[in-house]
């Protein structure tokens, strides 16, 4: 009796963690296999194994210092939470010109997190189901860039990119002018769902990258759509750089160039991440 009662016990914890297990390997079309995931399910840091992070002040003139401990693992979500803050900025020089080094003081903090020299992949279907919180100013992105050669030119995609009331689907590549970007960018308004509760829920944001092009969703529709052959960087050297490996990036950024204004933001504010999943078609 008690041996039926243990395998009654292992089977009861057993087959739901076998159905989802399952669930993800068949959850989508296509002829997809799971190759690489993280759900967060472990409480804490985000597994080192998956993950590294920027430091710092970054780009586009944004308001946030990166920092790891402003991401955590928390009842089965990836947490990235930006914070106001008012600490030294310990690369301050005095009378510099750059916009990293001329600020005094750090006033908000947040994270970004990458996948870069750990995990990359060249085509598949990339998956993210995230909560992402749309107040003025918040900029959450689930984006990809190629490992090789300086932006644009390595390719840049942008999965989910949100600011200013739009959600965005992005793609550059590199063009003549050095640091200069060719874009291939939709934007849809958050008003176009009908949704006021929208942002209260999450979402699942995919990307399907193959050979011939890239296709980019929110919840199965179709935001941009560009041909590869489209996709070469314009700077005579006939190299396209969706035609080589790609890593991830989740960030939440915060003004800058194009993140709007916060001054009717209240913070913290959170980034929430359910799962991060890698598919590609499997080999006939």
């Amino acid at each position: 009796m008690k041996k039926l009662l243990v395998n009654i016990i292992v089977l009861s914890i057993c087959l739901p963690i076998a159905a989802r297990c399952q669930h993800i390997q068949s959850d989508t079309a296509g002829n997809y296999k799971l190759i690489w995931a993280d759900e967060f399910n472990k409480e804490g840091a985000p597994d080192t194994a998956n993950w590294d992070y920027e430091h710092g002040f970054a780009r586009n003139h944004e308001l946030q210092w990166y920092q790891p401990k402003n991401a955590v693992c928390h009842n089965g979500l990836l947490i990235i939470e930006v914070r106001k803050e008012h600490v030294p900025n310990p690369n301050y020089i005095a009378g510099s010109t750059d916009w990293k080094t001329n600020r005094q003081f750090i006033d908000y903090t947040s994270a970004s997190l990458n996948t870069r020299g750990l995990h990359s992949w060249q085509y598949g279907r990339f998956v993210m189901r995230a909560r992402i919180d749309v107040d003025p100013g918040l900029w959450p992105a689930f984006w990809a860039l190629g490992v090789n050669k300086p932006w644009p030119s390595n390719g840049e995609i942008d999965i989910m990119e949100y600011y200013r009331n739009m959600l965005l689907a992005n793609i550059a590549c590199g063009t003549d002018i050095p640091f200069k970007a060719k874009w291939y960018s939709n934007r849809k308004g958050l008003d176009t769902f009908n949704d006021p509760e929208w942002s209260k829920k999450f979402h699942t944001w995919r990307m399907d990258w193959d050979e011939n092009s890239i296709s980019l969703y929110v919840d199965d529709l179709l935001l941009n759509h560009v041909e590869l052959s489209k996709l070469v960087n314009q700077d005579g050297s006939n190299f396209n750089p969706f035609m080589q490996p790609q890593y991830i990036l989740l960030n939440l950024a915060l003004g800058g160039d194009n993140g709007g204004d916060l001054l009717s933001t209240t913070f913290p504010r959170r980034y929430e991440i359910d799962y991060v999943r890698v598919f590609q078609k499997a080999k006939q």
